[in-house]
């Protein structure tokens, strides 16, 4: 099961088959937002709007942790997660795709 952390767009009805909502609590309070259940070309997915679906949650009060126990009591073996933060590197241009080998827990 894949879980999906991202931004503007999650909220198409038509990216997920069999659309179900959860809403769920965990040791770290409530995630971002209900878990989007269902599939995605026969893949279970669960998706999770980082900021909530209203982007009412500013970057610094996301509440990680509780995001990722949720889709760890989901039963996700994988979580995939978009951003649209920028770099200070001249040589990563916008619209380049980056694959982290490193993260930096604040």
């Amino acid at each position: 099961k894949i879980g999906i952390i991202g931004g503007t767009g999650l909220d198409d009805p038509d990216i997920l088959e069999g659309r179900t909502e959860k809403y769920v609590d965990t040791p770290y309070g409530k995630p971002s937002d209900a878990l989007i259940l269902g599939k995605i070309k026969n893949v279970d997915c669960v998706l999770l709007a980082r900021h909530g679906r209203h982007h009412t949650i500013m970057p610094s009060n996301v509440n990680y942790r509780a995001n990722m126990w949720a889709l760890k009591e989901e039963n996700c073996t994988h979580v995939l997660v978009t951003t649209a933060c920028g770099s200070l590197r001249e040589e990563i241009q916008p619209g380049d795709l980056i694959i982290i080998d490193q993260f930096i827990d604040r």
